[in-house]
């Protein structure tokens, strides 16, 4: 299995080395050369199987035989371990027809952490075989930093740097990233919104003498190991549910890693329908379904700030598919972006991309509705994250069962579920003195030259 770059130019590269590049040198995002097809049987064998053995054998066939069966299954059970549900990704009923699936019972409350304590033990057995150290960069609009933490703290063979908006998060995520007291890990507020984050990052990826000689590696879902290990819980909720017919999913959507796991899902064989992108106020995909022209605007602050995102990065891996694995096209498309902050898909591909994807705008009071509803109609307390899926699950108009994805707890998000409910969302036991913790963070701003700086004083590397 080789990896290819959605740009066309960056060579290919192995699985391993595809983890440890994060993004390719040409600016492309890695994807398979081809998805691997399950047959009917194969999937069939998964049912009932533990989540830690399903997800073993989902990935397994992206590794290229870097790494045996059963080496990848115990490093995915010790990543599952702490989770506070045996099933690692419950799904529970809502109405008839519509599901939640929970994806907060790691150690940080956030979906991230399914795919980044698999990436902390996966960037540990690389880097160890091949007596290896990197300094890990990401951004984050709130929950990948603290997860990307938790999963690295403490690792002899990492540094983690995270740049989130200063300001622009939950105070319980902010205290997640700038609370951890090991030495490896580091916190930088940027003076701008999650897109400058983002591009931050990828500059300093762009920046060869910087990226070399730091040895950078990723954990932003610009990564593809942080897609595959999503791809698992599409495929366990699909099994389960699919006894008449295919699974739909409704994905709050930001910067469209979660709901392009569901896309590559559907590409290999599992039983999923329809995927709903639910927007926030930043609808740059909603628009970009209804219109054809992705194009940025400002970005909005609202109760759901991982969602307040406007370039939303993994979408250049579906344009990718949409232009028949065309590299000069996709390179031309993101060019477009860069210089005048917009580009077109034309017809084809926009009659392509309505083959699997619809899309909805849910705002700030149908959120808060929302909350109060589910609530009101089956006792949960729901993050607003969840209530944007929920509400554009409730109105789509779409045959067979629908599962909305819960992405975060909801003490996650106090302020926000307690203005809907009346209601405080308590913090777990591992977390209850998170308010007491000391802070610890670089406030720094947007400046790629001040940033690399900081990074080189205090990595390790």
């Amino acid at each position: 299995m080789k990896y290819v770059s959605t740009r066309g130019i960056a060579e290919a590269l192995d699985f391993e080395d595809a983890v440890l590049a994060g993004l390719a040198r040409d600016g492309g995002l890695y994807v398979p050369e081809a998805w691997p097809e399950f047959s009917d049987d194969e999937i069939a064998d998964l049912a009932g199987l533990p989540y830690a053995e399903v997800a073993a054998r989902v990935m397994l066939p992206f590794t290229g035989g870097a790494i045996e069966f059963d080496e990848l299954r115990d490093l995915i059970e010790r990543a599952y371990i702490d989770f506070a549900h045996r099933a690692i990704v419950p799904v529970r009923q809502i109405t008839e027809d519509h599901w939640l699936m929970e994806l907060f019972h790691g150690p940080t409350l956030a979906f991230k952490d399914l795919a980044m304590q698999v990436i902390g033990h996966l960037f540990e057995h690389i880097l160890t075989k091949r007596n290896q150290r990197v300094c890990i960069v990401g951004a984050t609009s709130g929950d990948t930093g603290s997860a990307a933490m938790e999963a690295f703290k403490g690792r002899e063979r990492a540094d983690v740097f995270i740049l989130y908006p200063h300001n622009r998060t939950s105070e319980v995520q902010r205290r997640q990233m700038t609370t951890p007291t090991d030495a490896n890990v580091h916190a930088i507020a940027v003076e701008g919104d999650f897109d400058a984050c983002q591009a931050l990052v990828k500059a300093m990826f762009n920046d060869h003498e910087f990226r070399d000689g730091m040895n950078l590696g990723a954990v932003n879902s610009i990564n593809w190991a942080r897609i595959l290990g999503q791809v698992v819980y599409y495929a366990t909720s699909s099994i389960a549910l699919a006894s008449t017919g295919p699974v739909n999913y409704s994905v709050p959507t930001g910067n469209f890693g979660d709901i392009f796991a569901g896309y590559v899902a559907k590409q290999m064989g599992f039983p999923v329908g329809r995927l709903l992108i639910a927007t926030n106020e930043n609808d740059i995909l909603h628009r970009t379904l209804q219109t054809g022209r992705y194009e940025k605007t400002e970005t909005t602050q609202t109760t759901s700030p991982s969602m307040d995102i406007q370039v939303s990065s993994n979408f250049e891996r579906l344009v990718f598919e949409l232009c028949g694995r065309d590299g000069k096209a996709v390179a031309s498309m993101m060019d477009d972006l860069a210089s005048t902050g917009a580009f077109e898909l034309s017809q084809g591909h926009l009659d392509h991309l309505h083959e699997d994807f619809d899309s909805a705008r849910i705002d700030g009071a149908r959120v808060k509705a929302t909350i109060a509803g589910i609530l009101s109609d089956t006792g949960m307390v729901i993050d607003p994250h969840t209530a944007v899926a929920v509400a554009a699950g409730q109105d789509w108009n779409v045959e067979g069962p629908v599962v909305s994805l819960s992405c975060a707890h909801p003490a996650k998000f106090p302020d926000a579920v307690k203005d809907a409910t009346g209601r405080i969302a308590e913090l777990p036991d591992h977390m209850a003195d998170l308010y007491e913790r000391e802070e610890r963070m670089a406030v720094l701003p947007n400046d790629l030259a001040t940033i690399e700086a900081h990074i080189r004083s205090e990595a390790r590397t």
